[in-house]
């Protein structure tokens, strides 16, 4: 499931093992989002819990340089600078040279849940890597290569963050010092086609749902259709030819017969039903010529009223500029204030 895994030249430079206090591994993997476990294997923090691990939302990593996509890896700001010795039940971890620069890696493939480990020791067994990595999250499959490298695919994403935070680090088997069991972890994302599959089914699903909220968001704005018509009949014709008859239902019937006209329902048989209908809708021609009327009639009492409305306001309004006029008169204009003038003047050109 994990084609195209890089190759790598597992060469590396060989480095002194930077040697810290060998009781100083639990604290971290205890950041690491591990259970810190003993050399017998039992936990030692029962109540410790994974989901509580670091590293759980990185986003993927962009390329600095899109033509080589090398970059390093992202350092989670709660995370210790110095990297601490790591102890397993069958092999211990030395943590890398702090001066040296983070491991770089390939840019992350979408959706990536395999990681690429070089680097391993020649006697690493798969028990082994498992034990090692299966701290960092559930392992749904290794493939171990014949040369001292894998693949491992984990169930979450998140996984691979925690699985990363190991690049760099030493691995020795055991106590043993033969080179066979030694060896420099260099962890990095895959390219797997399992991965890329389920990353595309989600964001598959993601963009089915987003268009089913869209349509339900459409729907609930969209303005209730109306109500379909009845089928024609005798029995609906002879409601609807009542209905014709009363003011008040007039104006559904004569849609649902507009609406038999155009479907064809017309013919030999119901030709005489549908004239009587017409002729009942014809006879409303006179009424609704004499309500056309009636309202014309009150539009221009209504027009008339406001004319004699308008003209008395306008009286009163000359009459008040009239004042305005009078007390700008020099005879009156000189007992008023200066501020009682500028009111005056104001006001006239409101007025006017």
């Amino acid at each position: 499931s994990a084609d195209g895994g890089r190759n790598l030249n597992l060469d590396s430079v060989l480095m002194g093992l930077p040697m810290s206090d060998p009781t100083a591994w639990a604290t971290a993997m205890n950041n690491l989002g591990m259970a810190p476990m003993g050399m017998t294997g039992q936990p030692l923090l029962p109540d410790f819990d994974p989901a509580l691990g670091m590293m759980t939302g990185i986003p993927p990593i962009n390329p600095m340089m899109p033509g080589l996509g090398i970059v390093p890896p992202p350092i989670p700001p709660d995370m210790p600078a110095a990297k601490e010795i790591i102890h397993c039940k069958s092999c211990t971890l030395f943590p890398p040279n702090p001066h040296l620069p983070p491991p770089a890696t390939r840019e992350r493939p979408p959706g990536c849940k395999t990681v690429f480990v070089g680097g391993l020791p020649e006697n690493a067994t798969e028990q082994i890597i498992m034990e090692v990595f299966e701290q960092c999250g559930e392992v749904i499959a290794i493939r171990k290569s014949k040369k001292n490298f894998c693949h491992i695919r984990f169930a979450e994403e998140f996984m691979v963050d925690k699985a990363l935070y190991l690049s760099g680090y030493r691995i020795r088997l055991g106590s043993s010092t033969d080179k066979k069991d030694t060896g420099r972890l260099h962890v990095d994302f895959a390219q797997a086609r399992d991965d890329l599959y389920e990353w595309e089914c989600k964001q598959r699903m993601l963009a089915r749902e987003e268009r089913h909220r869209r349509r339900l968001q459409e729907e609930r704005f969209r303005p209730p259709s109306p109500p379909p018509v009845v089928h024609y009949s005798d029995h609906e014709c002879s409601v609807v030819a009542e209905k014709l008859k009363d003011d008040t239902k007039f104006l559904e019937a004569i849609q649902t017969l507009l609406t038999w006209i155009e479907r064809g329902e017309v013919n030999r048989r119901t030709a005489n039903n549908f004239y009587s209908m017409i002729q009942s809708a014809n006879s409303h021609v006179r009424r609704l010529v004499n309500e056309k009327a009636a309202h014309e009639k009150e539009m221009e009492e209504a027009k008339e009223k406001f004319k004699l409305a308008l003209s008395g306001i306008l009286v009163q309004f000359e009459q008040i500029v009239a004042v305005y006029h009078s007390a700008s008169k020099q005879k009156a204009w000189d007992h008023f204030t200066k501020a009682q003038r500028k009111n005056i003047s104001v006001w006239c050109k409101q007025a006017e």
